[in-house]
């Protein structure tokens, strides 16, 4: 490992790969350091009957894309890791595993140091350019009242969750109903498990309307290809939760009235709990009925897409609901209901102390355009809304990418043209 590199990219996950592979392309001289393994996070932090809930045909990175035998369909776990290796396979990115960047640190004369900590100890390294590809957001969110509940009831993170078999005997409340809260619910309903779900405003979508995949629909509208500044509902929209759906067994809707009728207890808005009691805000009813009307709105924006191109499809719909709360429940004795576990599933939240420069909001994320910041240099990849609602997905990832890179080689052939092969 030499003590200058021009071009430090920091994660070695799909989108930190991805911007490697367009600078190898370049003939740009860089380095890929990745705390654990590639892409290790897709065979480590998901359950065992995870499915990606986009269809196999988003699958899309540079120089490589799903060629299996159902696009429409959608890879699980195992599939995912497998894909991924077999794209590894396609070239070879200058990675060095198993060593963490402690520390990002600006210098004097456009420079960045950086601390590395890894098999060959604690040692530091300097380059012109630094491309932060750690992922969204990495620290699991756990509520500050966890600590004073029952410390006789298990208390995991969504991200330690790998199947029902892991967990105690007895009823298994999950917080939370993003896409990985309402998946791991619907894991444990399956597998026979009594089932308590405390929900927030996540939104729901349908899995297929009118013959096609919804987001197959959606890509179609342009949604996963519109900037951010453009979007729909502004701010407000991204900051929400993805809509829940699932894409197990083939795909299909995730209905929690449904799972209410088969005996699953919903509650609204988790606020505060001690010892053996929770609270939640009388919010069920109306989180029920908003996710609904989510998916109702996302059909008849489908149905307006469909009229205007005058495309054969089979008639319009529109979902009903199978069940209703009688009262929003407040309050939750977890002994009496038999809980022993309790899975988190409340989100993650940014954390870049490690990185020393004046790029990030009041609320600690970086502030960027297209992954591009204020500070010479430095730049983002693979984060929610970074460009378009499609990245930090598959999706969306390569135009990210390219993006990214293409500023970082414009910037070293201007500078430094004898670090650039010649195009």
């Amino acid at each position: 490992m030499n003590a200058h590199v021009p071009v430090v990219v920091i994660g070695g996950g799909q989108a930190g790969l991805s911007v490697s592979w367009y600078l190898g392309e370049a003939g740009v001289e860089h380095l890929v350091v990745e705390a654990d393994t590639a892409v290790h996070a897709w065979a480590d932090k998901r359950w065992d009957e995870f499915t990606l809930v986009t269809p196999n045909w988003h699958c899309r990175l540079p120089g490589y894309s799903y060629d299996g035998p159902d696009p429409d369909g959608f890879m699980t776990r195992d599939e995912v890791v497998a894909w991924l290796h077999g794209w590894l396979e396609t070239f070879e990115p200058p990675l060095v595993e198993h060593t963490r960047v402690t520390r990002v640190q600006r210098l004097s004369g456009d420079r960045f140091e950086l601390t590395l900590d890894g098999g060959e100890g604690v040692r530091t390294l300097t380059c012109d350019q630094v491309v932060i590809a750690t992922g969204g957001y990495p620290l699991p969110v756990i509520p500050p009242f966890a600590p004073s509940l029952d410390s006789s009831v298990h208390q995991i993170h969504s991200e330690e969750y790998f199947n029902p078999q892991q967990l105690a005997d007895g009823a298994v409340l999950v917080v939370g109903s993003g896409q990985s809260g309402t998946q791991i619910a619907e894991d444990l309903h399956l597998a026979g498990r009594q089932v308590h779900l405390a929900i927030g405003n996540a939104p729901r979508v349908a899995r297929t309307y009118r013959g096609r995949d919804c987001m197959t629909w959606l890509a179609d509208m342009g949604l996963y290809d519109t900037p951010t500044q453009e979007y729909p509902g502004g701010r407000a929209a991204q900051e929400k939760t993805n809509h829940y759906v699932t894409g197990r067994d083939g795909g299909r809707d995730i209905d929690l009235r449904r799972f209410a009728v088969e005996g699953m207890q919903l509650y609204g808005v988790l606020t505060d709990g001690k010892d053996s009691t929770l609270r939640f805000a009388p919010t069920l009813t109306d989180a029920l009925d908003k996710a609904d009307a989510v998916y109702n709105s996302i059909c008849g924006d489908i149905d307006r897409h469909i009229d205007a191109h005058g495309i054969d499809a089979p008639a319009p719909s529109r979902y009903e609901p199978v069940w209703a709360p009688e009262s929003d429940p407040t309050e939750l004795d977890l002994a009496a209901a038999g809980i022993t576990s309790i899975i988190w599933a409340i989100g993650y939240r940014p954390d870049y102390r490690w990185i020393e420069a004046s790029a990030f909001d009041g609320g600690g994320r970086p502030m960027q355009t297209r992954g591009i910041t204020e500070v010479p240099g430095l730049s983002f990849i693979g984060l929610p809304w970074m460009h378009t609602w499609g990245s930090g997905r598959f999706l969306g990832i390569d135009r990210d990418a390219k993006h990214v890179a293409d500023h970082i080689i414009d910037g070293i052939r201007s500078m430094r043209p004898h670090l650039v092969a010649a195009q």
